[in-house]
């Protein structure tokens, strides 16, 4: 059996961390989808969806790292020739990938004790993502 569901999610850009767990969750129960798997993803090319745990002082040194790895002033021949300056956000975006496929088991969403699903939106400026949530498994 599949399920699905798309959810909207308000971010600032920039990196800016969405927890996302309780959205997931809700969209595995709505399945009645029992034992399986869930993927996340982020649809456009500039967002990711990964894991992480979600409290504030790794937040801010994963958005440090991020700027590190590729700074927002990255030379990008991408920003050039389309004016955007938002490079950084698609090569950010390319090195995550933009999704997660984590296990489902009896019903749950099956994470580490401090592991919470995200999304990382490393686009220039604030955007509405839509996130789809596909469930995939067996009701009993």
């Amino acid at each position: 059996m599949t399920f699905g569901s798309t959810i909207s999610v308000q971010t600032q850009g920039f990196s800016d961390i969405v927890d996302i767990t309780q959205q997931v969750q809700t969209t595995i129960t709505e399945s009645e989808i029992m034992n399986g798997i869930v993927n996340v993803t982020a649809i456009g090319s500039t967002a990711s969806v990964t894991t992480i745990e979600y409290e504030p002082a790794l937040v801010i040194d994963m958005q440090e790292l991020l700027n590190k790895l590729v700074p927002e002033t990255i030379r990008s021949r991408h920003s050039e020739t389309w004016g955007d300056d938002n490079g950084f956000s698609h090569m950010r975006a390319t090195l995550m990938g933009p999704g997660t496929t984590l296990p489902v088991e009896r019903g749950k969403l099956l994470t580490g004790t401090w592991q919470q699903v995200v999304v990382i939106d490393h686009d220039n400026r604030p955007r509405n993502r839509q996130i789809r949530i596909q469930v995939v498994g067996t009701t009993d």
